[in-house]
């Protein structure tokens, strides 16, 4: 049986070491993420494959979440990837709120240490609003329903972000399980971010590539 691995070894070592470097690259510093749903809508789409940073962050062992050295700390504005514990699953949202910031909504107007966002209407579409949402120095496009809803998470707060967490939504803001729900993000949770998408499959039109998001930046 040892002479059996010890041939199997020596034959496919090649790949194998190749597998496992692939593996490792994977796990700490670069990965491709599937968006399941529309709680991203109008920034990402149900069925985009984004790439993610692993190594924005911080610098982790492989296949754990320890982390061995920080390289930087999330940003506002940032879309990250979340491993989230409370939610059970994978999340992909916005940074909104830095470790000290009070954040309060009302109405989906959103407030941040006082300061209120700016709202721009972009255009509407089956009976959802586009906006601009500007606060600080950054600007991205989000989503309101102008219909009835469940509109029961569009005041929160007012609220302090505890040290070491964040407070992530989701720009569709009428249809997203984001920290309104599931309360504050430890940075430990953070998987990494995500600042393109790769490519997309329409999955309501049998899988046809929307090819004018291939390899599209994010904001």
């Amino acid at each position: 049986m040892k002479q059996y691995f010890s041939a199997l070894w020596q034959e496919n070592k090649k790949f194998m070491l190749i597998l496992l470097t692939i593996v490792c690259f994977k796990s700490a510093i670069a990965d491709l993420n599937s968006i399941s749903g529309r709680s991203m809508q109008p920034t990402l789409l149900d069925g985009d494959k984004v790439w993610v940073n692993k190594l924005a962050y911080d610098f982790k062992l492989p296949f754990t979440g320890i982390s061995l050295a920080e390289i930087a700390d999330p940003e506002r504005g940032d879309i990250v990837i979340i491993d989230s514990e409370v939610a059970g699953k994978r999340l992909v949202k916005r940074v909104i709120g830095l470790p000290g910031d009070t954040i309060y909504m009302r109405n989906n107007t959103l407030i941040v240490n006082g300061e209120v966002a700016d709202y721009t209407i972009i255009g509407s579409e089956d009976g959802n609003i586009t906006i601009s949402e500007q606060l600080f120095e950054h600007s991205h496009r989000a989503m309101i329903s102008g219909v009835l809803a469940n509109r029961s998470t569009r005041n929160y707060g007012p609220a302090e972000v505890p040290a070491g967490q964040f407070f992530v939504l989701g720009d569709n803001r009428d249809n997203s399980a984001d920290s309104r729900i599931y309360s504050f993000i430890p940075r430990d949770q953070i998987v990494g971010r995500s600042s393109s998408v790769v490519f997309s499959l329409d999955s309501e039109q049998n899988f046809k590539p929307r090819s004018d998001r291939f390899l599209a930046q994010l904001q």
